[in-house]
């Protein structure tokens, strides 16, 4: 390609674009100088591939000549390099991982969520049901994504306090990038353990998360009191140290009760100064039609419990809120992602927020 504007011009282009990847999955590398044409690799940290992005004529190319989108359009071009590179991850091994008497035309809540955030690892009954969801209440895909960029948040908030023990209870699917990553980032020696009692979720967090301070365990939330005691998490965190508890999009999966001897439980075994992270969806101002759909998805895997936003409120009992408190998962210290004034109106309403223990949860 012969380049129709300056090197630098080119250059500060790709600059750009580079400034728009996520860091945590994606490593670019600008080469420039020495009489060569300006070029910007950006590789995925998970599948190990990369593409060559170059600039002419008003446009983002690639290398092998094919446009992308013009260079105004920053987010469009990241967004296609992005999924490129995400396609080239390998195929789902899913099927041979179900378990035993465990029907693949049942919806599952951690493939679903999958689908939602771009994974891989669903199967057609997931897709399906996802994606009727989808259609009628559209927010519901966008919620999923902006849940996974609060839990990272979450944990750079608490790992930039000191905090080096993470506990991410009903973790769900692997993603990037994962809790022990994001800690890491800011506490080198963090450790984490990940508890689900999903068979799957267990065997690829397993096989993905294997790293020295990272550990994978069963753990149900219905039962508390035995994660609490148990040697998975006892091996690994020490309670008589700050921690950071995590428990995202996972307590409206309980029956309310459930739910709230769950977080009493787990809230109360931790220090003085641990933290709390939460997300759920509400049942105040969500509609009610929505909720009966997820409802009928579900029947035959769990419960749907949708609490008021008074309830949610209420786990934080014994913490101090971390600021803006507890408000729209979109909401909480978005940064340079903050949505503007004219964020359209939802059917759907999932809350999150994070507090500091300072007094015994009762």
């Amino acid at each position: 390609m012969n380049p129709t504007q300056s090197p630098r011009t080119q250059s500060a282009d790709l600059e750009r674009l580079a400034a728009a990847f996520d860091s945590r999955e994606f490593a670019t590398t600008l080469v420039s100088g020495q009489g060569r044409v300006p070029r910007l690799t950006v590789a995925s940290r998970l599948s190990r591939t990369s593409e060559d992005v170059c600039v002419e004529g008003g446009w983002f190319w690639y290398s092998h000549a094919e446009r992308i989108a013009p260079v105004t359009d920053l987010q469009e071009t990241a967004a296609k390099i992005a999924d490129l590179l995400r396609s080239s991850l390998p195929p789902t091994r899913m099927p041979q991982l179900l378990p035993a008497g465990t029907s693949a035309a049942v919806p599952n809540i951690a493939r679903m969520y999958s689908y939602w955030t771009g994974g891989k690892d669903h199967l057609q009954a997931d897709r399906h049901a996802a994606s009727a969801l989808a259609r009628d209440f559209p927010e519901i895909a966008a919620i999923a994504a902006a849940n996974r960029q609060f839990v990272t948040r979450a944990v750079t908030h608490a790992a930039s306090q000191g905090i080096s023990q993470f506990i991410d209870i009903g973790t769900g699917l692997p993603t990037w990038p994962a809790v022990h990553q994001t800690a890491r980032e800011h506490a080198p020696h963090a450790k984490t353990v990940y508890l689900d009692n999903d068979s799957v979720v267990l065997a690829h967090a397993r096989a993905l998360y294997a790293a020295p301070g990272v550990m994978v365990g069963h753990g149900d939330l219905r039962h508390p009191n035995d994660i609490v005691t148990g040697t998975d998490l006892r091996t690994c965190i020490d309670f008589t140290q700050p921690a950071c508890l995590i428990l995202a999009a996972v307590l409206h999966f309980l029956r309310p009760v459930e739910a709230d001897h769950a977080v009493r439980v787990l809230a109360g075994a931790l220090a003085p100064g641990s933290y709390l992270v939460v997300s759920a969806g509400t049942s105040t101002g969500t509609d009610p039609v929505l909720l009966d759909r997820l409802r009928a998805v579900y029947v035959r895997a769990t419960p749907i419990s949708a609490r008021t936003q008074a309830e949610i409120d209420a786990w934080f009992i014994g913490f101090l809120p971390v600021r803006p408190g507890l408000v729209d998962v979109r909401d909480w210290r978005p940064g340079r992602l903050r949505p503007g004034p004219a964020r359209a109106p939802t059917r759907a309403r999932f809350l999150a927020g994070v507090g500091i223990k300072v007094h015994p949860v009762p």
